[in-house]
């Protein structure tokens, strides 16, 4: 069929291409730029996470209220933003 040239060959790609990828991919510069950064834009910060879990129903009542005032602020955030663009294309 291919002969021991064609068997080298792929030998050597079968050998060599993870070898390659494994020096490209592993490169701690390569890392820090492309992993990391998308990282940071995927999981919150570790400030926003929440390690103490409320215990009782007052608390949980306090925390989803926290949680709707927020989520007020973003909105009413948001349509200021979109309120301010309107009138700026308009």
């Amino acid at each position: 069929m291919g002969g021991p040239n064609l068997e080298v060959f792929k030998f050597s790609i079968y050998v060599f291409f993870p070898v390659a990828m494994m020096l490209y991919y592993g490169d701690p510069d390569w890392y820090n730029r492309h992993v990391v950064s998308y990282k940071d834009r995927i999981f919150p910060p570790n400030e926003r996470l929440v390690t103490k879990l409320p215990t009782d129903q007052g608390a949980l009542r306090e925390e989803l209220a926290k949680i709707r005032a927020r989520k007020l602020e973003q909105r009413a955030e948001r349509e200021r933003m979109e309120a301010a663009q309107r009138e700026k294309g308009a």
